[in-house]
């Protein structure tokens, strides 16, 4: 058993963060939401909104979208799953009011139906690299779930819908059912071994991995090329709204600006706070923080920055240090004792 650092016993963060990397933790999906679509149009007329396509999806398998305005802006994103008789879109709660008025205006003579099913499920997630062996404690095979792969079992007696969630640092799954079933669920991975983690250390997990979030990293003024989620994008599906946009940007073959990670040097600053480079503006971080690793804390951030700065290696700065563009998903092993001259350039 690795030896525990100095922060992890004065920082329950810093405990939690541990777990998540090292072993697993649980927590619950209280800000997810979900939209139903049904009817026999519903594979055309949802292929023809969103930029992944869902004509090729079979039942049981997922893939993660954004929805464009006509102008090619993000106007939110979703992981859209095909069941044998609906579609099923999984968001932020947040976003479901927004997605499902943007979608509905676009239902004209198509035998398409939306509806919000958020209430009807309860979730749950466990994350780290022990997950899986957790969840076979409790009868629950998902060794041979692919990722966004979803499928209903059964655990004593009660359907529980598992998904295998997007994850570039460590496995994550997530339980959906009724709220009895997820709160035994949760009883019984704690008694297994897994551990709960609050909101602050699964924000330290997605800036590590790089994960850009909705309403904060990505914004509806951004363009879906300047994202870097290759991802959500399919460059064969035919036509849906905005596509116009997103062809034009492959076809010129770049955009000027796209997201980053990047490890800071300095102060730590607020979200908003612009990058610099030779006296001018070239970019803003959108998420920061100071991650508390185990072996060392490490000072992250997320952001845009223009690519003829990224591409020419040019010093960035912002207000009270210095920020370094570093691959993405961050490995904690490289945090001790790193120098700006061993960061690797790439970014993903």
């Amino acid at each position: 058993m690795a030896p525990t650092a100095q922060s992890e016993i004065t920082n329950p963060a810093a405990t939690q963060l541990n777990a998540l990397l090292d072993k697993a933790a649980i927590f619950p999906l209280n800000e997810t939401g979900w939209i139903r679509a049904t009817g026999e149009d519903r594979v055309r007329w949802l292929n023809g909104m969103v930029t992944n396509s869902i004509q090729d999806l079979k039942p049981g398998k997922g893939s993660y979208s954004f929805v464009l305005s006509v102008q090619g802006r993000i106007q939110g994103d979703a992981y859209i799953y095909a069941e044998p008789d609906a579609l099923l879109l999984e968001t932020a709660s947040a976003q479901v009011p927004g997605l499902m008025a943007l979608l509905d205006r676009f239902i004209i003579m198509d035998d398409v139906e939306l509806s919000d099913v958020s209430a009807t499920r309860s979730g749950l997630s466990i994350a780290g690299p022990e997950a899986a062996a957790l969840l076979a404690k409790l009868g629950l095979n998902v060794e041979h779930l692919a990722p966004l792969d979803l499928q209903t079992t059964e655990w004593n007696s009660t359907p529980v819908t598992i998904i295998h969630a997007h994850s570039p640092l460590v496995p994550r799954f997530e339980l959906w059912a009724d709220t009895a079933t997820i709160a035994s669920l949760s009883q019984a991975l704690l008694a297994a071994g897994a551990v709960t983690t609050a909101p602050e250390s699964l924000e330290y997990l997605r800036i590590l991995e790089g994960t850009p979030l909705y309403g904060k990293d990505i914004r509806d003024r951004e363009l879906p090329q300047e994202t870097a989620q290759a991802r959500a994008l399919h460059f064969n599906k035919g036509c849906y709204l905005g596509q116009e946009i997103v062809e034009r940007i492959r076809s010129r073959g770049n955009v000027h600006r796209t997201f980053s990670a990047f490890r800071l040097e300095g102060d730590l600053p607020p979200a908003g706070s612009m990058l610099e480079a030779e006296g001018k503006q070239i970019g803003e971080l959108t998420s920061t923080a100071s991650i508390p690793l185990p072996s060392n804390p490490v000072q992250l951030a997320l952001g845009y920055a223009r690519r003829e700065a990224l591409d020419r290696g040019l010093p960035l700065t912002y207000s009270g240090g210095i920020a370094i563009p570093i691959a993405i998903p961050f490995s904690p092993a490289e945090a001790p004792g790193q120098s700006p001259a061993s960061e690797s350039p790439e970014r993903a």
